[in-house]
């Protein structure tokens, strides 16, 4: 099937008390450029993201973005500073003592010193979490690629029509061909007469004349060439993605050939029917462009 360079997907899961945003998007690009914007903490998870963008993609500037958030209160850990409380247990014993107070020293005084008690986050498990932002990252590739084979589809309609169209103008410049000859051997002899008048024409000079031009203005070989050509570039996008470059190397070929024609053209339809050719030549290369 077809592809489109240009596309964008989204994957979102849950899990561990966390949601995982991935979006992936792409432009247009010669070769494959992959960058992962992910928050730092989490950059564990950046060449698993990577890795699986190389496998569905071949070709495009490709932006992924994560967004992780938390979707239920912090885990925390609660422990008691044991020196901290005994440091300040030992200062209020002290002060009793020397100023002569009788207040005896509860838990709920010595709880409201800071740093009595040490509140940490619970370590995360980054095992864990990997797995749930390559799940989102695998969700969002699929999303995207979807995206690309319905755009992928498009390309392929335009460029089968413009391809019929480029083979009847090559249909026409091969039926121009005889024309062009039995055109050029009347005006020959007509000319001839004009000149020697009422004297015998000499028949096998002007099919000599006729033979030379015919080989010289023969486009036989170019036109057979732009018809494998054709077939070689419909039979691509029956096989499918990755074809961008081929097809790129493919209308270089097929445009050698139009230019060798226009060489040859000495009339104004043979002239105008290249012209026709170049247009859609041109149209079909911006199309490939859009080709993974």
């Amino acid at each position: 099937m077809l592809k489109s360079m240009t596309g964008y997907g989204r994957g979102e899961t849950l899990g561990n008390g966390r949601s995982y945003l991935v979006e992936v998007r792409s432009v247009n690009n010669r070769y494959l450029d992959c960058t992962v914007r992910i928050p730092r903490v989490y950059t564990c998870a950046e060449d698993g993201i990577t890795q699986r963008v190389k496998r569905t993609i071949t070709r495009g500037k490709v932006d992924v973005f994560v967004t992780i958030e938390t979707t239920t209160a912090e885990a925390v850990s609660v422990t008691l500073n044991e020196a901290v409380a005994a440091g300040y247990l030992r200062a209020l014993e002290t002060m009793s003592d020397k100023f002569g107070l009788n207040d005896t020293v509860s838990i709920d005084l010595l709880s409201r010193f800071p740093d009595v008690f040490r509140v940490e986050k619970v370590p995360e498990d980054l095992d864990e979490l990997t797995k749930e932002v390559h799940r989102a990252a695998e969700l969002a590739l699929a999303d995207f690629d979807a995206m690309r084979a319905k755009e992928g589809q498009k390309l392929m309609d335009d460029l089968s029509s413009r391809l019929d169209t480029l083979e009847q103008y090559t249909l026409q410049v091969e039926a121009r061909g005889p024309e062009r000859v039995a055109e050029y051997r009347a005006k020959l002899t007509a000319r001839i007469q004009e000149v020697l008048e009422d004297r015998q024409l000499d028949e096998s000079r002007i099919l000599t004349e006729a033979a030379v031009f015919a080989d010289k203005v023969a486009v036989d070989e170019e036109t057979v060439r732009l018809h494998s050509h054709i077939a070689q570039f419909r039979a691509m996008l029956e096989g499918g993605s990755p074809i961008g470059r081929k097809l790129d190397f493919l209308v270089q070929e097929m445009n050698r050939e139009t230019n060798t024609i226009g060489s040859k053209a000495n009339d104004l339809e043979m002239s105008t029917l290249v012209v026709d050719m170049k247009a859609e030549l041109e149209k079909i290369r911006e199309q490939i462009q859009n080709v993974e």
